[in-house]
Parts: C-alpha cells; sequence; structure tokens
C-alpha cells in the first residue's frame, strides 16, 4: 500500500504529501515515525509547514502539529500554502530573533493561543507561538513577535522605548502601543482565526507614527 503521508521540505519549511483517502490515524501513525527517524536529520529548527493532499480540519491540524513536537525537534512557526516565497521573510526574521534570545539578550516564548480576554505581561521580549484573539493582549517591556495572527492589542517598548517592535504573521490589531505611540484600528475584524495567506508584517515607530512594514530580515536586523 501507499504512503499515507510523504514529507518533502523546500527551502524553511516542509510539506506534508497526504494520501487522499487516508485516514487521519494512518497520518498520525507514520508521522510518528517518520518525524522519529528524521530527527537527526531535521535537528533543532523552526520551519513552516505545508500540508497538501486531503482537507484538513482545525482539530486535525493540531494533532499534526502535536505528533510532529512529540516525536521531533522541529518547531513550526506557522502553516502555510505551497508558495515558499510568502512566508521565507517571516521566517528569517524569526531565526534572527531566535539568535538574539540565545545570544544573551533578555526574552521568553510562550505557547499557545491567547483568547476570552487573557492577558500575558513581561518585562522582556516575547514570542508568541499561537493567535492572539480579539479582547486578548500581550504587553511587554520589549519587542514581541506573535507567529500566528494579532487580532487583539499588543503594547511593546513597555518602558517607553521607542526602538521596540511588534511582528505578527497576520496583522489585524484592535490596538497597538508602542512606547508611548498608540494605534487603534477603524475597521471591523472580520477575518481573524482564517489565515487564508501569510502576510507577515511588523509595526514600528516612523516620523513619530506608527507604521505597518511588510517583514524582511534587513528590516528586523536594523533594530
Amino acid at each position: 500500500m501507499k504512503d499515507a503521508v510523504l514529507i518533502k521540505s523546500f527551502t524553511n519549511g516542509i510539506t506534508l504529501l497526504m494520501r487522499e483517502d487516508a485516514s487521519l490515524e494512518e497520518i498520525l501513525q507514520e508521522l510518528a515515525v517518520k518525524f522519529t527517524e528524521a530527527k537527526n536529520f531535521f535537528g533543532t529548527s523552526t520551519m513552516a509547514l505545508s500540508m497538501e493532499g486531503r482537507e484538513v480540519s482545525e482539530v486535525e491540524e493540531i494533532r499534526i502539529l502535536d505528533t510532529i513536537r512529540e516525536n521531533s525537534n522541529v518547531r513550526i512557526a506557522c502553516i502555510v500554502g505551497h508558495d515558499e516565497a510568502t512566508n521565507k521573510n517571516f521566517i528569517k526574521a524569526l531565526q534572527h530573533m531566535e539568535k538574539k534570545l540565545s545570544g544573551g539578550d533578555e526574552g521568553q516564548f510562550y505557547k499557545g493561543t491567547l483568547k476570552n480576554r487573557e492577558v500575558i505581561e513581561t518585562e522582556n521580549s516575547i514570542v508568541v507561538l499561537g493567535d492572539v484573539y480579539p479582547g486578548s493582549a500581550v504587553m511587554s517591556g520589549g519587542n514581541i513577535i506573535i507567529l500566528g495572527g494579532l487580532y487583539g492589542e499588543a503594547y511593546a517598548g513597555g518602558t517607553g522605548r521607542e526602538d521596540c517592535y511588534i511582528v505578527a504573521l497576520e496583522m489585524e490589531p484592535e490596538r497597538l502601543k508602542i512606547g508611548d505611540f498608540k494605534y487603534k484600528t477603524n475597521a471591523k475584524q472580520s477575518k481573524w482565526g482564517i489565515r487564508p495567506k501569510v502576510q507577515p508584517k511588523i509595526a514600528h515607530l516612523k516620523n513619530g507614527k506608527i507604521v505597518f512594514d511588510p517583514l524582511t530580515k534587513e528590516l528586523l536586523g536594523s533594530f
């Protein structure tokens, strides 16, 4: 019988080619074996994930991500389509941030989605591995990187620092604050939780205003 799932790599990411008639349990069992066997090959890495071949529900998606995490040292930063170019700058920027944190910069990672008006507050820079839903907030004395959608609130540079930034895979915030500068959207949030394509952006201060720019490694490296 043909494999239930094949793993192929592309620049900064991996693609799961799933057999259309394979059950989720078949796919999960093969993923567990294949990622365990390839643990040394992938090492400790941060990647984007693309899934093709069959429709995957949100619950199935979570189980697939859990299986990869439990059987490897691969951190899935985001789920994208098969167009790797849309995600390359975001992954490079994330790797840049991780190097800064591992090089001695104070910071932390938080794994999980913020909802039901949950709030995270820290004096250091923070990388959130999940979405920030409307009504929820991330508050940091440093920088904020959200590996998901920012649909709620984010406050960076809490001590009045103007050199901080906020990065999100999908940038549709209710409110932002960097240092003492505030931004509030006038648009009704209608797409949160739906990510048709990766559109990573960075919010930072320019000429006394919060501006949004497409994320590039070069831009992030200038901070």
